[in-house]
C-alpha cells in the first residue's frame, strides 16, 4: 500500500515544471456529446482497471506544455468541431496545480471545463478548491474508486483511509459552490455497498447521491492487470 499524497509529490517532480506539465496527445472525443481533450501524464493512484498505460501513469512519456498552450490547443479543437466542452484527461489533472489554474485562466468563458479527477488533491488542499471556485465555467467530476475504504484500497493499491479524501474533495467543492458530481466504476464493486455510499454522498449534499456509473474498458493491458490481481478469471 502507498500514500497517494506522497506519490503525488514523487510524480509531480517528473511531470511538472513551473507552470508547465507533460502531455502525450490532444484530440476530439465523443464523451459528453463531444469534447476537446488533452491527455496528461502522471497519476497519484494505481487503479488496477485504469486504461492509461504504466509509462503514462509514471510520467515516462510526453512533453511539456504551458497552460496557455494547452488552453489554445483545447480551444482550437473545440472550435473546429463545434464543441462547447473541454477537459484534461488520461491521468490525474490536479497534479501540477499551478498549471491547471493557468489553463483555466486562459480558456474562453464560453467553453465549459470538465475536471475529471480522483478528488484526492481536492480533499487535502482546500486552498486549491478555493482557487478553483473562481472559475464559473468549471464542473468537477470525482471518480470514486470503490464504494468504501476496503474497495478503494483493493482497486487502487493505496492506503484505505485515502478514500475519505475522495469524499472530502466532494465536500470541499460543495462548500465552495462548485458544480460537481460523483462517478463510480460499476463492474468491479460489491453492488450491495452502493446504498451505503449513496447515504454518505447524500450526507454531503442532497442530490449528490445521483451517481454516474462508468464501465470497464478491457484493453489488453487492463485485462492483464485484472488477471494478475485475480479480479478477472
Amino acid at each position: 500500500m502507498f500514500d497517494p499524497i506522497e506519490l503525488t509529490e514523487k510524480i509531480e517532480k517528473l511531470v511538472c515544471k513551473g507552470r508547465s506539465r507533460k502531455y502525450y496527445r490532444f484530440r476530439p472525443a465523443r464523451f459528453y456529446g463531444g469534447i476537446a481533450s488533452a491527455d496528461c501524464v502522471g497519476c497519484n493512484l494505481r487503479c488496477v482497471f485504469c486504461w492509461s498505460n504504466d509509462a503514462a501513469r509514471d510520467g515516462k512519456i510526453g512533453r511539456f506544455f504551458d497552460g496557455e498552450e494547452v488552453a489554445e490547443k483545447l480551444t482550437e479543437i473545440a472550435r473546429r468541431h463545434n464543441f462547447t466542452k473541454v477537459r484534461i484527461t488520461g491521468n490525474e489533472p490536479t497534479l501540477c496545480k499551478e498549471h491547471l489554474l493557468d489553463v483555466l485562466h486562459h480558456l474562453p468563458d464560453d467553453l465549459h471545463f470538465i475536471l475529471e479527477t480522483n478528488g484526492i488533491a481536492l480533499g487535502y488542499d482546500i486552498g486549491f478548491v478555493s482557487e478553483l471556485s473562481n472559475f464559473d465555467n468549471l464542473h468537477i467530476r470525482v471518480s470514486l474508486k470503490g464504494c468504501d475504504e476496503a474497495e478503494f484500497s483493493k482497486l487502487t493499491g493505496a492506503n484505505p483511509e485515502a478514500f475519505e479524501l475522495q469524499l472530502k474533495g466532494l465536500e470541499n467543492c460543495v462548500k465552495h459552490n462548485i458544480s460537481c458530481h460523483a462517478a463510480l466504476l460499476y463492474d468491479l464493486i460489491d453492488k450491495r455497498k452502493i446504498p451505503r455510499l449513496k447515504e454518505r454522498l447524500r450526507g454531503i449534499k442532497i442530490g449528490l447521491e445521483r451517481i454516474e456509473f462508468e464501465y470497464l474498458m478491457l484493453y489488453p493491458h487492463v485485462e492483464e492487470r485484472l488477471r494478475s490481481a485475480l479480479l478477472l478469471v
